[in-house]
């Protein structure tokens, strides 16, 4: 008696492929629809003494909208901390917010028409000022890091018991302040995503960006053989952050060598699916690290890519992931302790005082930082 099996034919495969990706960018346009129905809520700006300077967008665009202002100092509740911040690092997803892209982003809870949340950055390292009644782990005094929207500002309040935690007394705030997003997206995406095992042949795709620098190190931390792409002036950089390999990406295209990796993180999106699956070992991993760049805007712009990855990953022997960093107590922690330890060190490109945000961002939105940006508070609060 014979057993027969059915295969899906090449043909089949895509087209079901392409009826899931229609039913997702149509979810999405319902929910657009129902976002604008219903409305946008911009949070209030609350003005008065004591006062603090502030990063402000009440509007999308383009650098340009940012006012920095005097708001109303916060208060924390019983469960916050106030921080003092003295760094605040600029960030990829910082000027998605701005400019409201991708509009998913709108309809998932940003604000629709104007930015629900008026106050700009998300990663910063200050010191605490005061604590609410419940909070234990937390004293006046204590240097701290960590996310928290809003940190374009002298003052931020943070639930104590978030991803905030102590800085180590060898890092500067400036370098605290670097570790977050960066840092924390560098060893997710390698270790949980990517599964990297010492030995492993990983490459790094922007080797010389915020996540990039992060991820050349972090990934020799764990043993493997490490090639990084970059452009000709960052390949000294590059190699001097422990890469094993270099290849410039301006004179040759790594998908189309010889060597075949088990781990790719892809933090530019400049190849085509079909090449990072060409340079991968027949059980690799490909992660893709989401945010993207200030030209991928449409509906759901950057997230368009790893949707199409994620559809392509059951149908090869490869694996296409994309992710985006969680902040978590202890990630923050293991990213500060490899820095105190010496494995690791924050690149960082330029900083910018609080006064001139919006030339940081328009630097970064150039796509040529050499790590990262920092915000500096430089000005007092009366």
């Amino acid at each position: 008696m014979t057993q027969s099996t059915t295969k899906t034919s090449p043909r089949r495969r895509k087209f079901k492929i392409r009826w899931i990706f229609y039913f997702i960018i149509g979810l999405v346009g319902v929910l657009a629809i129902y976002a604008w129905a219903t409305g946008a809520r911009q949070e209030a700006i609350e003005t008065g003494e004591p006062h603090m300077k502030a990063a402000i967008y009440t509007n999308y665009g383009s650098p340009d909208v940012i006012e920095v202002r005097d708001i109303k100092k916060p208060v924390p509740n019983d469960d916050q901390i106030l921080i003092k911040v003295h760094a605040a690092s600029v960030n990829p997803l910082d000027w998605h917010y701005l400019e409201g892209t991708p509009y998913v982003m709108r309809a998932m809870g940003v604000g629709l028409r104007k930015p629900e949340q008026p106050r700009l950055g998300i990663n910063l390292a200050g010191v605490v000022e005061a604590i609410g009644k419940n909070v234990t782990q937390f004293k006046p005094g204590d240097e701290v890091f960590g996310g928290k929207q809003g940190a374009f500002a002298e003052y931020v309040c943070a639930r104590a018991d978030r991803a905030i935690v102590l800085k180590p007394a060898s890092l500067t705030f400036e370098q605290a302040a670097s570790i977050p997003t960066a840092g924390v997206t560098a060893l997710q995406g390698l270790r949980d995503t990517g599964r990297i095992q010492a030995g492993q042949k990983v490459l790094i795709n922007g080797a010389s960006g915020g996540v990039g620098t992060f991820a050349v190190q972090i990934a020799k931390s764990f043993g493997a053989d490490v090639t990084g792409v970059c452009s000709t002036k960052n390949l000294d950089l590059v190699r001097s952050l422990g890469a094993d390999h270099v290849i410039d990406y301006t004179k040759e295209d790594f998908t189309k060598g010889s060597e075949r990796y088990d781990l790719i993180l892809d933090n530019v999106g400049n190849q085509p699916l079909s090449g990072f699956k060409q340079v991968l070992k027949p059980k690799g991993i490909c992660v893709m690290i989401g945010g993207g760049g200030p030209g991928d805007n449409g509906l759901i712009g950057p997230m368009a890519r790893p949707l199409k990855a994620l559809l392509l990953s059951p149908f090869i022997s490869q694996k296409m992931s994309m992710m985006m960093a969680d902040l978590t107590k202890n990630d923050l922690t293991t990213v500060a302790d490899l820095m105190q330890s010496g494995k690791v060190k924050a690149v960082i490109d330029r900083t910018y005082p609080l006064s001139q945000i919006a030339e940081a961002l328009r630097y970064l939105e150039k796509g040529h930082a050499r790590g990262k940006v920092v915000i500096t508070m430089a000005t007092e609060t009366k």
